[in-house]
């Protein structure tokens, strides 16, 4: 079939927003119980609830998590590690009063926490339970009113009959609160402000009395400057934590009082801790450890043949991958390709079979729409940079002779956070219609090591709006876009570089700002605890360098932006409030700068209902057709762009 000659942008693709937004689920948490497999499904079209999941030895499936109830916790705004299975009952946090419940089989949830005197004020998140089923040990955050929150592990009978109890408390944040298996010991990270746990953490361990007292707390390892992540003790017992001591995450183990290396290599085998229960690598029952460990945007399964020394590269096609957990001698993990949807499967790291147990989508993409990303290395004011390039892919459609594609900068939020080569349906709705997508991993971003990780510390606003530019740069002297159609898009940190960039600098004829950050000193003020000295690191010190808070604040500069730039907004965002669109929007509107709000009620921290997702996808491509002078294909609602 000879495709047609058609405006980029035009295109007509299988891909619809609806399809993007309605036909699949965000996967997460697995947790294997006997015979039994769980995992967790973030349902868009059930309004974003979150769905804990059984398949049964027999293979059957069935929702554990009722309906009414919302497998999801509030600790850190962000959650994770929202439920944990013993036996056949699961205990989860619950969104919308974040009470604990145990459900046992398939009864009705029962509440085992106390009401708080704040709604909601009383949140529970990563825990464990004992061998014999009677006690939960867990991170717990209390709010209290005029005052930041209060983090500590707290220990809590199964069937509700006391109030928990503090076992650690004092420092600003705790995570990964892990028994051995004799249930003698208890290990924990923690870690104050102003560090987030990707910059310094501390790994305590103790012994335990049978009525949970704590003997002879004891620093394992960490400090301001040392990142741990996922510590795990081995089934003989012994310690197991990833650390970024040699400037990369690898892992190593606590024998006999001394912290020695199971493997050292030039690879991440951890990920920042922006949610709680992530787990990178997991105990055989043969004594092997399975590993992921990511190298350049790219994430591999390897496994460490009796514990420790090398890694072998198990060499599946996967280069995403999550949740990793053993189960015999197998692991169960969540795992994507550039060419396929993410999904449950059980690998077999003896023959390196996989069964695919659940994919986040049923429905197939035809190969021929899938736009399979190119990962490019340009230079970026006297260093390399990374990114992921997207080329427009259509069979049916090929763009006008002569003209190249519009392309459009993603901008990755976090900012310690990274893009991998994953088949993503956001990404193909837009590369299906004719856009070339460069999705950047700036310096900042993790998988190359710490040093890159660290090189936005106190640059923020100047490294990752430097890669941001200089990425499109790169594919235009290259001759692969269009370089009177470049745009930049992004959400929360994300959001905050694409604002910066069209301040700061004069390339791009449009932005799509998602819940942006706007302005430093405001958001300070106005973020929750685990933010809130986040900028600390990544501009300086409050009020030391204030000067610098404001020279960076995109909100001070609007009058710089002369071109169109629309903003998407939750009402009910606790980590960038509807405040830091409202000064952009504003300041835009006085200008008489073309620009456009939209608000989505009740969405919180990016957006989780079906018909937001689909209506800020549509808008944004409505928009982009505005802008950049093509007729989208499809029948689009119109969005108010004030002076265009």
């Amino acid at each position: 079939m000879t495709p047609k000659q058609a405006p980029f942008g035009s295109w007509t693709s299988p891909i619809t927003a609806a399809s993007v937004a309605e036909g699949g689920v965000s996967l997460g948490g697995v947790a294997v119980s006997g015979d039994d497999l769980y995992w967790s499904e973030q349902r868009p079209s059930e309004g974003g609830r979150t769905v804990v999941v059984r398949r049964s030895a027999d293979g059957s499936t069935t929702d554990i998590t009722p309906e009414g109830y919302n497998a999801r916790t509030g600790v850190h705004e962000y959650g994770g590690g929202a439920w944990w299975v013993h036996g056949e009952t699961v205990f989860f946090a619950n969104w919308s009063d974040q009470l604990l419940y145990s459900q046992e089989g398939g009864a009705a949830p029962v509440p085992i926490t106390p009401q708080s005197e704040i709604p909601r004020g009383l949140r529970y998140a990563d825990g464990v339970v004992t061998n014999n089923g009677r006690a939960i040990i867990c991170v717990r955050e209390r709010h209290v009113k005029d005052r930041e929150a209060f983090n500590e592990i707290v220990v809590l009978p199964t069937d509700g009959s006391a109030a928990p109890g503090e076992l650690v408390s004092g420092n600003d944040f705790y995570s990964f609160p892990r028994l051995s298996s004799d249930e003698t010991k208890l290990a924990w990270t923690e870690w104050s402000h102003p560090n987030m746990p990707w910059d310094g953490t501390f790994l305590y361990a103790c012994d335990l009395t049978d009525e949970f007292g704590i003997r002879n707390p004891t620093l394992v390892a960490g400090s301001m400057d040392e990142s741990i992540f996922q510590p795990q003790w081995s089934p003989d017992g012994v310690l197991h934590f990833v650390s970024d001591r040699n400037g990369w995450w690898n892992i190593y183990r606590w024998v006999d009082g001394n912290v020695e290396p199971v493997v050292q290599m030039d690879a991440d085998f951890g990920v920042p801790q922006w949610v709680f229960g992530q787990s990178t690598y997991a105990f055989l029952s043969n004594g092997d450890i399975v590993c992921m460990f990511e190298q350049r945007a790219s994430q591999k399964l390897g496994i460490i043949r009796g514990g420790a020394g090398e890694v072998e590269d198990l060499k599946l096609p996967y280069t995403v991958l999550s949740n990793l957990t053993a189960r015999g001698d197998h692991v169960v993990c969540i795992a994507a390709a550039p060419t396929e949807h993410s999904a449950v499967i059980d690998i077999d790291p003896s023959t390196g079979s996989v069964e695919v147990i659940k994919r986040s989508r049923d429905d197939e993409l035809e190969p021929a729409y899938i736009s399979v990303p190119e990962k490019i290395e340009f230079p970026s004011e006297g260093r390399i940079a990374h990114a992921l390039y997207y080329a427009p892919t259509n069979p049916e459609f090929a763009g006008p002779e002569g003209e190249k594609p519009p392309l459009i900068v993603w901008s990755h939020g976090g900012p310690t956070g990274a893009v991998r080569p994953a088949l993503l349906m956001n990404i193909q709705y837009w590369t299906s219609r004719g856009f070339a997508i460069v999705d950047v991993n700036y310096g900042g971003s993790v998988g190359y090591g710490r040093d890159y990780r660290r090189l936005l510390n106190e640059n923020w606003g100047v490294v990752d709006v430097q890669d941001c530019v200089n990425a499109p740069r790169y594919l235009v002297e290259r001759g692969d876009v269009d370089p009177d159609r470049l745009a930049i898009r992004g959400g929360s940190a994300g959001g905050f570089t694409t604002l910066a960039a069209l301040v700061f600098e004069d390339v791009f004829k449009a932005g799509a700002n998602y819940f942006g950050v706007a302005d430093f000193e405001t958001f300070v003020g106005d973020t929750h605890k685990f933010e809130s000295r986040y900028l600390d690191s990544l501009v300086g010190p409050y009020p030391e360098t204030k000067d610098r808070y404001y020279e960076r604040s995109p909100a001070n500069f609007v009058d710089r932006i002369s071109v169109p730039v629309i903003t998407f907004q939750g009402t009910e965002d606790m980590i960038v409030p509807p405040s830091q669109s409202e000064q952009i929007v504003n300041a835009l509107r006085a200008k008489k700068v073309p620009c456009a709000y939209v608000t989505y009620e009740g969405e919180q921290h990016g957006f989780r209902k079906a018909e937001n997702i689909i209506h800020s996808l549509e808008s944004e491509l409505y928009f982009y057709g505005r802008v950049f002078g093509f007729e989208p294909a499809g029948a689009l609602a119109p969005v108010e762009i004030e002076n265009l």
